[in-house]
């Protein structure tokens, strides 16, 4: 395999973790964010055990220097993964969302990775090549009285995602979003609620593998959310508006 340089951010636990250890190999050279230092060890350990080299870095991407200033260390990366993400449902006892959490939510989830994807995507259009995923959810195609602040995050990430692949494409640069649906990771199982066609993290690391790999502009995994997607696509908005104001 010829050497290559993959960057991934909330690579601690969860997809993130299980992407560093499927993209781990001989030949891959890894660069690892995170918060939690101790975990973001052992997903570099994991990962050099299977022959790739690591290098990490710990801090909360909400920092904008620290994050803009990790990112130009990073040099020339060929393959970045930007996954750090944290969950935002309202408490049932809360009339509205507590304006500190959205902001920390909006910041995590949304103004981190834009900030992070318009660097590197500059980057890589200096070479004339280079791949950015950005992991989504497929909460970004529901209004989620439950979780307004994350969905909206979510459903920007879709749209700037959509929006820079134009662009982007002419300058050789390849932008790929992923959408999953309930993934067995801590933020999932935060959750009170069914976690339907659950599947495991490393599991959708290897299908997000195999849809990078193909070239793939959108990913969903696990793909029933896909069909879920286009059927409720089909529904007049009314409908859907309906049935998620009982939640």
């Amino acid at each position: 395999m010829a050497d290559r340089t993959i960057l991934i951010t909330g690579a601690s636990s969860g997809i993130g973790a299980a992407l560093a250890r499927v993209y781990a190999a001989p030949g891959i050279s890894l660069i690892l964010w995170g918060r939690d230092q101790t975990r973001l060890a052992e997903t570099a350990a994991a990962c050099r055990a299977k022959g790739a080299a690591c290098a990490t870095g710990v801090f909360d991407i909400r920092d904008h220097d620290a994050h803009l200033s990790h990112l130009k260390a990073a040099g020339a990366v060929d393959l970045a993964i930007f996954n750090a993400g944290v969950g935002g449902t309202v408490a049932s006892d809360r009339m509205s969302e507590d304006p500190v959490r959205a902001r920390a939510t909006a910041e995590v989830n949304f103004v981190a990775p834009v900030t992070g994807t318009s660097f590197m995507a500059g980057e890589m259009a200096k070479r004339g090549k280079g791949c950015i995923v950005l992991i989504g959810s497929i909460s970004e195609s529901y209004p989620l009285p439950m979780a307004p602040t994350y969905a909206a995050t979510k459903a920007g990430l879709r749209m700037f995602a959509e929006a820079l692949s134009l662009r982007m494409a002419k300058f050789g640069v390849r932008i790929t979003l992923v959408s999953p649906g309930f993934i067995d990771t801590p933020m999932s199982q935060s959750l009170n609620e069914p976690r339907p066609f659950l599947i495991g993290a490393d599991q959708a690391a290897r299908a997000i593998r195999r849809g990078v790999a193909a070239g793939k502009r959108v990913i969903v995994v696990p793909w029933q959310f896909a069909v879920i997607r286009f059927i409720t696509d089909l529904l007049p908005r009314g409908v859907v508006r309906a049935l998620l104001s009982r939640r």
